[in-house]
């Protein structure tokens, strides 16, 4: 059974999803590749108090590193892609290249992209710490200037 519930952030609304208690999305408005709303299941925040509770440490800059159980629902290869996500460290980007070589599969760049697109659990699996080969930013589903605020936030170039 599905619930969620929706939270303030620095960066707009963000919708947690649970599934049988386990997080399983946390979508922005407007994101790319977002589910329709009706596949959310009741609005209930009851599941949600450990998420919320690290994602506002998180905003206060209190938490670099999430420790929620999730259930990430993907093909093998995307859930491959966003558990190497969680192995970036807070402050610090990766290449799409560079994950694919994580990966073991050197020439997936692309591949790798289109997973990291379709997160279905946004911050707390940080696929806004992936960038160009050159360092450029690139797609977000999210949006480039939530990226690019996501990004400033973990440098300590912007706190909130």
């Amino acid at each position: 059974m599905k619930q969620h519930t929706v939270i303030d952030s620095p960066y707009g609304p963000l919708t947690l999803v649970a599934e049988d208690g386990v997080l399983c999305g946390l979508y922005m408005t407007d994101q790319r590749h977002r589910p329709p709303e009706e596949t959310f299941g009741r609005r209930d925040e009851t599941p949600f108090g450990p998420a919320i509770d690290q994602l506002e440490a998180y905003f206060a800059g209190e938490l670099k590193e999430f420790t929620l159980e999730l259930r990430l629902i993907g093909t093998p290869f995307q859930r491959g892609v966003w558990e190497q996500l969680r192995l970036i460290p807070y402050g610090e980007t990766r290449s799409y290249g560079q994950l694919a070589d994580a990966l073991g599969n050197p020439t997936a760049s692309r591949a790798v992209g289109l997973a990291n697109g379709k997160n279905p659990i946004g911050i707390i699996v940080p696929c806004h710490r992936v960038v160009g080969a050159n360092g450029s930013l690139t797609g977000y589903g999210g949006g480039l200037d939530r990226k690019k605020r996501l990004l400033d936030f973990e440098s300590g170039a912007a706190l909130f």
